[in-house]
């Protein structure tokens, strides 16, 4: 989230918006083991519609039934439609099991990248 952040996708009252969310539903961003897309309605402080990948040194446990997150997906969704094809696409990728292990298993960003690439 700090990449939108820094680059203008967000503003400070998003961030705080998804983490009072959290708060209040739970961590209900959660997409497949190891992954999480946190995000909050356009209206909180969205600014432009985008999306960041965030990998993890150490995992991240929000619940004591979750295995921890190692890869975030910041979402910044400047409306309510925008966003949907990038979501869908998404979706697909993390439904197919080897990508999501290699998502996983990547040491860098540019692994990320590179994974996402070949998809």
């Amino acid at each position: 989230m700090s990449s939108l952040l820094a680059n203008r996708y967000v503003n400070e009252n998003y961030i705080q918006a998804i983490k009072d969310s959290t708060v209040s539903n739970g961590p209900y961003y959660i997409l497949a083991p190891g992954v999480a897309m946190p995000h909050a309605r356009p209206e909180c402080g969205a600014l432009k519609t985008g999306m960041s990948l965030t990998l993890l040194r150490q995992d991240v446990q929000f619940t004591d039934e979750d295995d921890g997150i190692k890869l975030l997906i910041g979402l910044s969704a400047a409306d309510s439609d925008s966003h949907i094809g990038a979501i869908q696409a998404l979706s697909e990728l993390l439904c197919e099991e080897d990508i999501l292990a290699a998502l996983l298993a990547a040491e860098s960003e540019k692994d990320l990248a590179d994974i996402i690439a070949r998809a």
